[in-house]
């Protein structure tokens, strides 16, 4: 696509004639005769590259200038000027202009300039590209995953952080949905805001209503100090609520009026406080269910539920097993000063045939005991706690809904290979392919899940 000029001057010969060459050379040209002109033109937003004359009547190259300059830092404006303006044309080049030359104009040099800048802007936005895509990555370099279930969380995360709206995340015990929560901080505008969370579920209610809104002193017995409460100290950043769905029915009414007035008094106190918070919360329970027990407001569900980011539990998201596991035992295997190179085929297998009711929280409390156990350079699977060796095998395969062809193959190999606890010939016979295919599959699905950080 054809890059756009714009080229200001107030002499039609001048401004025809550097647009007649600067069709030549393959650009497209738009043409304005004073800075006025010029601003209004450059607002449409179409503009890669202005070339503008500095000194104008009314509505000087200058103030055009600097008027880009602090809408758009960086944007390519080329200056001219006549010889006795010199100095004003260096004072442009300190105030954002990329270059500057003098009248008459050297075509060749003009041309060659403008190539130039528009090759550095064009740099400058892949730069800027690339540092954005970097800190997606450095944001989610917590939260491990490459199944479809975390693309989707992942990518719900991206779209909603940006934004004001506040976010219900739900799911187990266990699933990581306060690294849900934190991602969401990381990626929003409030980034280096505070960033402040409340368990909800730990606090009675007398504690957790002065924890939320804070209180005055003398307003219970032990209140001897005023205390900021949490809405005051997230102010202009993210309150994280979590067990939201643990909250009893006189904070539920309270906290509603802040998501609705965005104002609230202390506790015992009479001053009215102002705040700018986003919520994002989260839950185990089901919400829904609560309000038709009358357990929970659904004003208030619906205030919290903007948008809802539900993280799946692990046992439908088996194949992150393989990317957790490498990131805990690295983690664990330098905090204990242990060289462990990896897992054994059967220890590998039962690691994949277990359901994880604690999901990742689960897993990681594994692996952490099985490291500190561990002998050798291989975690065996007598290294494993006993519960993974002991649970109830029914002989079913669970394959999630949406799963692909390579990722079902891999889930039936991978399950039917658990099932008879890690013999690779049974495992060949019964599937109906050789040892050496089987042998191929499970060497490529190793390279899939060496560990990562998730990228967007």
């Amino acid at each position: 696509m054809k890059c756009t000029l714009l080229i200001i001057d107030d002499e039609k010969n001048i401004r025809e004639g550097l647009a007649a060459a600067m069709e030549l050379e393959g650009y497209e040209v738009a043409l304005a005769c004073d800075g006025e002109e010029g601003w209004k033109r450059y607002g449409k937003g179409d503009i890669d590259l202005v070339i503008t004359d500095l000194r104008m009547p009314g509505f000087s190259g200058e103030e055009l200038l600097r008027r880009i300059t602090v809408e758009s830092p960086g944007f390519p404006v080329i200056v001219l000027t006549g010889h006795g303006t010199v100095e004003n044309a260096v004072a442009a080049m300190r105030d954002g202009a990329y270059d500057f030359l003098t009248k008459p104009v050297n075509i060749d040099h003009l041309g060659f300039m403008v190539k130039r800048a528009l090759e550095i802007k064009e740099l400058t936005r892949r730069h800027r590209e690339m540092e954005t895509e970097l800190e997606h990555q450095r944001q989610f370099k917590t939260m491990i995953g490459r199944s479809a279930a975390m693309q989707r969380v992942f990518d719900t995360i991206s779209r909603v952080a940006p934004t004001k709206a506040s976010v219900l995340i739900t799911g187990e015990s266990g699933v990581g949905k306060e690294l849900v929560a934190d991602a969401i901080h990381e990626l929003s505008s409030r980034k280096g805001r505070p960033l402040v969370k409340v368990h909800c579920a730990a606090l009675a209610e007398g504690l957790l209503e002065s924890e939320l809104f804070g209180h005055e002193k003398g307003a219970f017995t032990g209140a001897l100090s005023r205390r900021r409460g949490r809405f005051e100290l997230a102010n202009a950043g993210t309150l994280f609520l979590d067990e939201i769905g643990e909250i009893d029915q006189n904070i539920q009414v309270k906290l509603l009026r802040v998501l609705q007035e965005k104002k609230f008094e202390r506790l015992g106190g009479e001053e009215t406080i102002e705040t700018d918070v986003r919520i994002v919360a989260a839950t185990n329970r089901d919400l829904k269910a609560e309000i038709e027990k009358g357990n929970f407001r659904e004003d208030l569900y619906y205030r919290l539920n903007v948008v809802n980011i539900h993280v799946p539990p692990l046992r439908d998201r088996k194949d992150d097993i393989p990317l957790l596991v490498s990131a805990f035992l690295k983690e664990f295997a330098e905090e204990n000063g242990k060289n462990i190179e990896g897992v054994s085929e059967g220890a590998r297998a039962r690691l994949y045939a277990y359901d994880w009711p604690g999901n990742i929280r689960e897993l990681r409390n594994c692996i952490e005991s099985t490291v500190v156990m561990s002998r050798g350079g291989q975690i065996a699977e007598e290294d494993l706690p006993p519960t993974l060796n002991t649970f109830h095998d029914e002989g079913w395969i669970r394959i999630p809904l949406g799963s692909s062809m390579e990722d079902s193959e891999r889930i039936i190999i991978r399950d039917t290979l658990s099932y008879l606890k890690g013999n690779k010939t049974k495992t060949a016979d019964i599937l109906g392919i050789g040892r050496k295919t089987l042998h191929r599959k499970l060497a490529e699905g190793k390279e899939d899940h060496e560990p990562h950080e998730q990228t967007l």
